[in-house]
């Protein structure tokens, strides 16, 4: 099967030639097969969120291919082949959480009622079908990433560019986000890449977790994570699941050295 994201010795300098040059990636290769999870760890300042968003076509390479659906990173962008979640749910206050999850299609041109239809779909996803006519400011933190998610996902794309969506909850919220998170992609298929600082989620929610050096940011370690699924809090307990997250940490350790 053809990967879905494919990096090719992408290599990213910011102020190039300057007194102020920095390396950022370098001679980053990876691929992405459809419906997987893959989540990025490394040292803060490392690159994981540059490599996300060169990815998505927010950041330009400075050398190498960045290829997604077969296609350039910018021709996925224009062709909306993927959806995008920060690390604040960006929500409009003035709009309600229909609207909100509504405005990528609105912005497209789609009919008033397909839209609508569209977003309640979304919205039911992700366990909230109750609070669209409620407003961003009327919902918690982590009912808001849920909406972000809704209308990331409301043009049904086939990848998910996440960049630590949860790093701003509370630890028991997270954790309940996690879950959701993998129902999500379970119940849809969509793969997710997820930039992530904490060793536990990477572990809990990935199919891979790719660990970076300290900057220049390369690629250190790619980890399989074997735990079946459904994953539960149960799988939180299991001896597997503590010795992956040795694995992760000790390979976080190397790459801070490097």
């Amino acid at each position: 099967m053809a990967p879905i994201v494919s990096l090719k010795n992408v290599n990213k300098v910011f102020n190039a030639s300057s007194a102020s040059e920095t390396v950022a990636l370098k001679d980053v290769d990876l691929d992405i097969q459809p419906r997987e999870f893959v989540s990025l760890i490394g040292p803060s300042g490392c690159g994981k969120s540059t490599l996300l968003r060169t990815i998505g076509d927010l950041i330009e390479p400075s050398t190498g291919d960045v290829r997604v659906k077969n296609k350039s990173a910018r021709d996925a962008r224009m062709a909306r082949d993927y959806g995008m979640c920060f690390q604040a749910p960006v929500l409009f206050e003035w709009r309600s959480v229909l609207h909100n999850v509504e405005l990528p299609l609105e912005v497209l041109g789609v009919a008033k009622a397909e839209r609508a239809a569209k977003a309640r779909e979304m919205l039911a996803l992700v366990e909230l079908g109750k609070f669209e006519k409620h407003y961003p400011w009327q919902l918690s933190g982590g009912m808001q990433q849920r909406v972000a998610i809704a209308r990331a996902l409301a043009l049904r794309p086939e990848l998910l560019l996440m960049d630590e969506p949860f790093g701003a909850l509370d630890e028991i919220t997270r954790e309940r986000m996690n879950s959701e998170l993998l129902s999500i992609w379970q119940n849809t298929g969509t793969t997710i890449v997820f930039v992530t600082h904490s060793i536990p989620e990477a572990v809990f929610l990935s199919t891979r977790v790719v660990v970076m050096s300290a900057r220049p940011g390369r690629i250190s370690q790619i980890i399989d994570v074997d735990l079946p699924y459904p994953r539960t809090i149960d799988t939180r307990e299991q001896p597997r699941y503590y010795a992956l997250l040795t694995k992760v940490r000790e390979a976080l350790r190397k790459s801070e050295a490097m």
